[in-house]
């Protein structure tokens, strides 16, 4: 499957900001989807995850509350809905897909589209 992630940019910190992953070549309702994010000089982190139909998702402590991930397996698409946004939040927001299950490592997932950046300013 190939994903594309877009939707980041710069924003001042308390707004509000929604990311999107295409996804296209399989059947994406197999897949369970996650958001991964990357600032400059840090490990790759879990952000968000949704299952296969959307009935069941996952939060890193970090974005536990203000963020929300959402999936639309017609248009397959994935969402992340960034709300109350703090300048810690600023990284590259990476999606990736796997079958079945969410896992919260980088390396349990195939599929990563190329990562788009998002600036908060404070």
């Amino acid at each position: 499957v190939q994903l594309q992630a877009s939707g980041g940019g710069l924003v001042q910190a308390g707004v509000s900001l929604r990311l999107s992953c295409a996804a296209s070549g399989r059947t994406f309702s197999n897949y369970a989807v996650a958001w991964f994010r990357q600032a400059p000089g840090s490990e790759r982190e879990f952000v968000a995850g949704i299952d296969r139909s959307g009935d069941f998702t996952e939060y890193g402590d970090s974005v536990k509350g203000r963020f929300i991930i959402g999936r639309d397996n017609a248009q397959n698409t994935v969402y992340l809905h960034m709300n109350s946004l703090k300048p810690e939040d600023t990284a590259v927001y990476y999606c990736a897909a796997r079958l079945i299950a969410i896992v919260h490592v980088p390396a349990g997932y195939e599929y990563w589209g190329q990562g788009t950046l998002v600036t908060v300013s404070s």
